[in-house]
């Protein structure tokens, strides 16, 4: 018994030791505001994002632009939805910290169901301007994220994440989709997404680490996780850019921020930002700005003396308000209505028109008829029908073209008083009008039945034999006279060729 009790002792020891070392190490891992988590920094000089990403003169600050890319004031088109294209944006200045962390926002967007070619994250020890890996040069040295969106090997597994190392010596394997040369991969489908799509990548103790946000939700740090590579070796010091390709199929590549964090290590005193910056390049900002100050300076003087209006009134007035811009869509609503009716009463007077003049052709034709007494001709009592019909009928239209005629003015006046208050009412005048149309259509359908007989279908009057305009005989003299003639021509003509002969 004591055997079986030690033996049960030493069991539960070990168990309890076991799920202690569980959770110490859980605990290290997933405890991200700990202690052991890095120190993170913003660095403005690898960086950029919007309202004011591109200054006046199309240059984005700190950074250089080539190919196809189109910097505007909120974002960077790398490259537009056109075939053969690519573009690429990079830093200025070498980075020189060894861990890092980048946080990219980016859309990619087509009209198609497969896109091309991709686009691509880097750091480098150079700057790959232009290439045929993304937009960016082959054999870098250094670290490319990959966001590929064709299927090169046709094995279905695009759109794709891929991370590719390569140490200056390395060709891109564009056929297999880089797969071969891929230290880790995912698949995520990062086009056509209702929201940007983000990808952090933390580089930090020789271990690079991917994380996607994939556009489904405004969360922006609802981050999964897409892939790790340890004992990673990049260069200490490097570019950062961003190059996008199409191909034979096109997207839209939109780059919005790209935001580079410096990491150090939480016992690790950050180097002061005064450190990295030196005086000469300091005094060269200072400058500038002070040069960027003054020319605003002069160009709102310039604006007052040419606006004096404009002097002294708040600049919220200046601007079309929230609440402005939907008075004036339910005026402008208002007019397309109004409009729509004069449109629909000016149709309706030329049916009155048209029906007005018909029975009139009817009337006098019933006068006509029973002055002559006629045989064979049609019972007065249809006759009579007819126009009793036809009277109907634009007493209908009557009607019709009051009730236009009343929503004309309601529209108007709910137009001038700048109110919505007759809504309710118009729609009612137009369900009456749709009443209105439906029994023009009944008593026309009731009309054309009763004249054509119950059970019989109005027939269209037979077509009269066409004569013929040419017989048999007259053909054969035509065909005799134009042969004549064109022998005639060619006789005449070679006599004359003769004769121009005999002077040379």
């Amino acid at each position: 018994n004591m055997a079986v009790s030690i033996d049960k002792c030493l069991s539960v020891a070990a168990s309890l030791l076991i799920l202690t070392l569980i959770f110490d190490l859980i605990s290290a891992d997933v405890a991200p505001g700990s202690e052991d988590a890095p120190h993170r920094r913003f660095e403005y000089k690898y960086s950029f994002k919007g309202p004011h990403l591109a200054q006046s003169d199309g240059t984005i600050p700190f950074w250089v632009h080539t190919g196809n890319a189109i910097p505007s004031a909120d974002q960077i088109r790398i490259t537009p939805s056109l075939r053969s294209q690519k573009g690429s944006v990079w830093t200025k200045n070498i980075a020189m910290f060894e861990n890092w962390e980048a946080e990219v926002t980016f859309r990619v967007s087509g009209r198609g169901r497969v896109g091309a070619d991709g686009l691509a994250i880097w750091y480098t020890s150079g700057q790959g301007l232009d290439g045929p890996v993304f937009g960016a040069s082959d054999s870098w040295n250094g670290l490319g994220i990959f966001f590929d969106s064709f299927d090169n090997d046709g094995k279905k597994n695009n759109p794709a994440v891929l991370i590719v190392g390569n140490n200056g010596k390395l060709v891109y394997d564009h056929p297999n989709d880089g797969s071969t040369q891929a230290l880790g991969t995912c698949l995520r489908d990062f086009r056509n997404k209702p929201y940007p799509v983000r990808a952090k990548i933390t580089y930090y103790h020789k271990s690079l680490t991917v994380m996607i946000n994939n556009g489904f939700t405004p969360d922006k740090d609802d981050y999964e996780f897409c892939a790790k590579v340890e004992n990673m070796n990049i260069p200490k010091q490097g570019y950062f850019g961003i190059s996008a390709a199409t191909g034979g199929l096109a997207d839209d590549h939109d780059v919005l921020s790209f935001l580079t964090f410096r990491l150090t290590d939480p016992g690790q005193q950050p180097p002061p930002p005064e450190v990295e910056i030196p005086k000469e390049e300091k005094d060269k900002y200072q400058e500038e700005f002070e040069n960027f100050q003054q020319e605003l300076d002069k160009k709102k003087e310039e604006f007052q003396k040419e606006h004096p209006d404009v002097q002294g009134e708040p600049v919220e007035d200046i601007y079309e308000s929230v609440n402005d811009r939907e008075i004036r869509q339910v005026f402008e609503g208002q007019n397309r209505i109004h409009l729509e009716i004069k449109q629909l009463h000016r149709q309706l007077g030329m049916i009155l028109d048209e029906q007005r003049r018909y029975v009139s052709v009817v009337t006098d034709e019933i006068a006509k008829r029973g002055t002559q007494g006629q045989p064979g001709q049609v019972p007065t009592h249809e006759l009579d029908g007819i126009v009793t019909t036809q009277q109907e009928v634009l007493k209908n239209l009557n009607e019709i073209r009051h009730t236009i005629s009343e929503s004309m003015i309601q529209v108007g006046s709910a137009h001038n008083q700048g109110n919505a208050a007759g809504t309710y009412e118009t729609v009612q005048h137009f369900n009456d009008i749709k009443e209105h149309i439906h029994i023009v259509k009944r008593d026309l359908d009731h009309l054309i039945q009763r004249n054509g007989g119950p059970g019989e279908k109005a027939k269209c009057p037979e077509i009269p034999p066409f004569p013929s305009c040419l017989s048999t005989i007259h053909f054969i003299i035509f065909i005799a006279v134009q042969t004549v003639l064109f022998i005639g021509y060619i006789m005449y003509r070679s006599q004359q060729e003769a004769a121009a002969k005999k002077f040379f």
